[in-house]
């Protein structure tokens, strides 16, 4: 495939999972977040600050070192291009990476406590394992980066991190995928918040992660 096409088939992609964040109820009050898919091992595309009405044309071309190569960033994007490019860095299997300020999700960010995969979702979507907390640090700083790296090391089978005092950030084989296990989490944290009203969540059962597997294999056979 030409490289212009995988990056308008990329850029169509991104759009497309943004639209379905707005859908889904998940995104915050100001409907922050940005959005990046992998072109190649040395190439990003990224949001350009905005994802509200977000239009293919609005996508930069970042490598991994920072510099823009086509297209332009708001600030606000640039100083978060660190961020993308370790985990795209860490995570050879990463094809997008999606980071929202979604309001449950954030709640256990803000507290500090790692979000238990207690629902059915989280297993389907590939989040089988609590969503672990990476130490703050200022926003795109060394610090935040090398948190996420330190988190990703550690946890080197978890899709999704929260950045405390922060928000979410979550990454999977394409730009659909992630946006799924966005919602799966943001549902899970309301799930959580809520059932901590009526005695608490309870833990899947042993073999639970087996037995959805087993069930999603029999459908597709």
């Amino acid at each position: 495939m030409s490289d212009t096409y995988v990056r308008k088939e990329r850029a169509d992609q991104l759009v497309e999972a943004a639209e379905k964040l707005f859908a889904a109820g998940v995104m915050s009050h100001s409907g922050h977040a940005n959005l990046s898919a992998r072109l190649d091992g040395e190439r990003l595309l990224l949001t350009p600050g905005f994802v509200r009405g977000l239009r293919t044309e609005q996508l930069a071309t970042v490598g991994f070192d920072g510099q823009v190569l086509e297209g332009e960033l708001q600030s606000v994007s640039a100083e978060i291009i660190a961020m993308h490019s370790a985990v795209y860095k860490a995570r050879p299997h990463v094809g997008a990476i999606i980071h929202t300020h979604s309001p449950s999700a954030t709640a256990f960010a803000v507290a500090h406590r790692p979000l238990p995969c207690r629902t059915e979702p989280m297993l389907r979507f590939g989040q089988a394992e609590d969503v672990p907390v990476v130490p703050w640090g200022p926003r795109g700083s060394d610090v935040s980066v090398r948190g996420i790296a330190d988190v990703l090391e550690r946890c080197p089978t978890t899709a999704a991190v929260l950045l405390a005092n922060h928000g979410l950030l979550v990454f999977g084989p394409d730009s659909a995928a992630t946006a799924h296990l966005v919602v799966a989490i943001e549902e899970s944290a309301e799930a959580e918040i809520a059932a901590a009203a009526i005695g608490g969540a309870v833990d899947f059962p042993p073999g639970a992660q087996e037995a959805v597997r087993a069930a999603i294999a029999r459908v597709r056979s």
